[in-house]
């Protein structure tokens, strides 16, 4: 059975700007921001603008254009944080972890020596999201 894309779900709203964001970057292909839930400090999420749920129903040209952002993204992630290494994950449905259905990609930096949080744990500091995002965005340039 597959399921019909949700144009209301949260980060369809958030690329629509009907609802606010601490974004990092954004073009016509890909909105960049900061995870409201991080699971480490700078857990950045790339929101690829064309719309489906996950890899599953995505066009195969729409991901690669998305994906080819990642390894510059990663990189200002790691040079803005101080992070020791990233992880990228990607979860497709629910019982592989995806709560919001709109395909994303998240960045997590990784600190030796420091467990990663829960996903969707605790709620990140507004103003503390603001500067990183700011610092991870001059680390693009």
């Amino acid at each position: 059975m597959t399921i019909a894309y949700d144009p209301s779900n949260i980060f369809a709203k958030i690329i629509k700007g009907d609802i606010p964001s601490t974004k990092v970057f954004e073009d016509d292909v890909v909105l960049v921001m900061m995870d409201l839930f991080p699971q480490s400090r700078g857990h950045t999420l790339v929101l690829p603008k064309a719309m489906s749920r996950n890899l599953l129903d995505a066009d195969a040209d729409a991901v690669a254009k998305a994906a080819s952002y990642l390894p510059r993204l990663a990189r200002a992630v790691k040079a803005a944080t101080g992070a020791d290494g990233i992880r990228l994950a990607q979860f497709n449905e629910a019982p592989a972890g995806q709560t919001v259905f709109h395909l994303h990609f998240h960045l997590i930096p990784v600190y030796a020596g420091e467990e990663l949080g829960r996903h969707g744990g605790g709620k990140a500091d507004a103003a503390e999201l603001a500067a990183l995002a700011k610092t991870i965005a001059a680390a693009l340039d």
